[in-house]
């Protein structure tokens, strides 16, 4: 697919940097910032769409469907790290959020050479992954017309998959390949098309919102507590108890009392502390209230 790089926003100049190899370091890092500063600011403008995307992503997941990142390059890797934080945060597993990127696993860490360039390549990763109807199929690619996302996007809306694109560019071809379009325009780079910049960091707060936003919604969080969290290390052995003290105001030997007596669910100790019940009772009321704690709480 041949394009005009020129026309593309995220390929301009940006006229606030224009000298910036004559600036001073701390006068550099300003501009920089400034710039940094219009992406919130952009992110704001779509939050609508994003709302839209994080409903479909939780009904899917209601419904044993998956999220499932398409990318290359930098958005193909910040696809993977959202994916990858979402089972030690939230107690998922891993095959709920997957992250694609052009090229497989070596390209992570290296470019791989033309494999963004190869729609078909999109449609097979997610073929490999028996993609179904119950599915959502998220593209991003801040030049919003990336051949292996829109391989992917097209054969994702082919199996009746919801499709949601995140690009920095109006108007472009994988806004009208999906579902939802959500265009964050953050407008030039400081470094002339360096997108790993403000388009990077608009698509990082954007998949931010997205998995976050459908797990509070899937109720694995409670307040602002994340209470699926797993104990893989201290430091998530320590957090759990302070989770629990946290939610439920007892003390910390109460806390790993509790925790102990369920293997360490945070779910299910908060439950037995606030609903004074036993383990057993505790998991089976959240089974009953597909592990919604204020739900069980009201046992309705």
């Amino acid at each position: 697919m041949k394009i005009d790089l020129s026309r593309l926003v995220t390929e301009s100049r940006n006229p606030a940097s224009a000298e910036i190899d004559t600036l001073s370091t701390i006068e550099m890092l300003q501009v920089i910032n400034q710039e940094d500063q219009k992406v919130a600011i952009a992110v704001q403008a779509v939050l609508p769409q994003i709302a839209q995307t994080v409903d479909a992503i939780t009904a899917a997941f209601a419904n044993g469907g998956r999220l499932i990142y398409m990318g290359a390059g930098t958005s193909g890797r910040l696809g993977i790290l959202d994916a990858s934080e979402c089972p030690p945060t939230y107690g998922t597993h891993p095959d709920m959020v997957i992250g694609l990127i052009a090229g497989g696993h070596q390209a992570i860490l290296k470019a791989v050479e033309n494999a963004e360039d190869n729609a078909q390549m999109g449609q097979d990763d997610l073929k490999t992954l028996n993609l179904t109807q119950h599915d959502v199929v998220v593209g991003i690619a801040a030049s919003g017309r990336t051949p292996y996302v829109l391989g992917g996007l097209e054969y994702a809306k082919s199996v009746g998959a919801t499709t949601a694109s995140i690009a920095c560019n109006p108007a472009c071809a994988m806004a009208e390949a999906a579902d939802i379009a959500i265009l964050p325009v953050v407008g030039a780079e400081v470094v002339t098309g360096s997108s790993r910049m403000k388009a990077g960091t608009a698509q990082k707060l954007v998949l931010n919102m997205l998995t976050s936003g459908a797990m509070i919604r899937s109720g694995k969080v409670f307040g602002n507590l994340m209470v699926d969290v797993e104990a893989t290390n201290a430091k998530l052995i320590q957090r759990q108890t302070n989770i629990v003290v946290e939610a439920t105001g007892a003390t910390k030997e109460q806390a790993e009392k509790a925790l102990e007596a369920c293997e360490r669910h945070c779910k299910t100790a908060i439950l037995m502390i606030l609903a004074d019940l036993d383990a057993e009772q505790a998991k089976s009321r959240l089974t009953e209230h597909n592990g919604f704690i204020r739900a069980a709480l009201n046992n309705n």
